[in-house]
């Protein structure tokens, strides 16, 4: 049973899963790699609910010492100018100097010039780009569980893209980011790729950065660079998980109001730049308690939206999912009180081969804490990207499949008519 901390594993994918073929030439799919990947769920027993595993972040805050070095990157973008931060991962911890930056967090530091003139290279080591969730950081402590195992075996690259104003970073416009702000991966992954053009690279993000990096992987379609990708505790329906929180006691004075102070503190870590390129009223943020509250005030004026359910309904990323094509593993936990079970795109991974939905009875928003602390989530991520990255034939994946469906209606006048995944109703320029 779940409750002594055994959690139930749920698979959904295309009838027919993408067919992928082993180094040695053997064929799988990937529905298959995945099963193989997964190790069962075994969870600390006395965190028997969604609950207790989410709010238990607050308390089991051990993780490992991971070191980083930051680049701040001038955005590309006509529109979306200014600055964001990308830390990447330190593994010689111990060159970094004994006294912290105050106005960076834990061990981090800034790169030298002459690091950043050097940091090119034509080795082919895989290299994971990272997404935090909603004002987390390359700091966070379900973050640093996650790569560590990577890191520590030394084969991987590893950096982490800090969405605008988070983890102590400096926005110079008005700025911040939202589920739908793909652009600055986007960028990043384009230096990646220009940098170090023999790397193969892969995403993993997590709650509303794996929304991004859905968004993004389904923007990018057949031409996105990385060879694979894992998203963890995927919000998806934000619409349905907003209202989800909002209908219950614990949901509304719980999370909502822990998110929204979440943002609030950003806001103000950013008073002057928002009150000189913004027309938002500061004051009115000062004031807010819930996340939909903030969004209302900023996301709305912001980005155009009217409302704040248009903005949840514009930016989810289950439709997205249609529109993937890469291999892409989704972890959720059905007990996850944020990234609600009833707006798992179940459906959707049904019809794509590109994806493969992964649940978990048991587990909250990115706990899946184990007794003695560790986290299971860092074990499905290092099997299956290390499965990805050394045994399978990346280069020969098809990217052009089509979605399971039934057959389109013949002579009866619609063949013209297309669902589009991707036709936002805020129109974006990718570049």
């Amino acid at each position: 049973m779940d409750w002594f901390g055994q959690a139930y594993l749920s698979f959904t994918t295309a009838p027919k899963s993408l067919p992928l073929k082993s180094q040695d030439g053997a064929e799988t799919d990937l529905l298959t790699l995945v099963k193989e990947t997964v190790p069962p769920c075994n969870l600390n027993p006395l965190l028997f609910n969604g609950h207790l595993q989410t709010c238990w972040t607050a308390f089991g805050r051990a993780a490992p010492a991971t070191h980083y070095k930051r680049r701040i990157f001038e955005a590309d973008h006509a529109e979306f100018n200014g600055s964001y931060a990308v830390d990447f991962v330190n593994r010689t911890g111990s060159e970094q100097p004994t006294e912290a930056d105050a106005t960076l967090p834990p061990r981090t530091v800034y790169l030298s010039e002459e690091e950043k003139a050097a940091m090119s290279s034509d080795d082919s080591r895989p290299m994971l780009v990272v997404l935090h969730g909603l004002s987390g950081g390359s700091h966070e402590v379900y973050l640093r569980h996650a790569i560590t195992p990577l890191v520590e075996s030394g084969e991987w690259e590893v950096c982490v893209v800090n969405s605008r104003g988070c983890a102590n970073s400096k926005i110079t416009t008005g700025i911040l980011y939202n589920a739908r702000a793909t652009w600055d991966v986007r960028q990043t992954v384009k230096w990646l790729r220009k940098m170090y053009p023999n790397r193969p690279l892969f995403g993993l993000g997590f709650s509303l950065g794996a929304c991004i990096l859905t968004n993004y992987i389904a923007e990018e379609g057949e031409s996105c660079l990385f060879k694979a990708a894992i998203v963890c505790a995927n919000p998806w329906n934000l619409d349905v998980s907003n209202k989800m929180l909002s209908s219950s006691f614990i949901g509304h004075n719980l999370y909502q109001r822990v998110l929204g102070t979440a943002m609030r503190k950003l806001a103000a870590n950013h008073k002057e730049e928002l009150i000189k390129y913004t027309n938002v009223d500061y004051d009115s943020l000062t004031k807010l308690t819930y996340l939909h509250e903030f969004d209302r005030a900023y996301q709305c004026p912001t980005w155009g939206y009217p409302t704040e359910d248009a903005y949840y309904r514009d930016a989810s990323s289950n439709d997205s999912l249609l529109a993937v094509r890469i291999p892409l593993l989704c972890l959720n936990a059905e007990d996850d009180p944020i990234a609600s079970k009833w707006g798992l795109p179940r459906p959707e991974a049904a019809q794509n081969p590109y994806t493969v939905l992964c649940t978990t009875s048991l587990g909250g928003h990115i706990g899946w804490y184990e007794l003695g602390g560790g986290r299971w989530h860092a074990k499905p991520i290092f099997n299956f990207f290390n499965r990805m990255a050394f045994e399978i034939q990346t280069e020969s994946i098809s990217h052009d499949l089509g979605l399971y469906q039934a057959p389109r209606m013949k002579d009866a006048g619609y063949s013209t008519m297309h669902f589009g995944p991707m036709q936002r109703k805020m129109q974006v320029k990718l570049d």
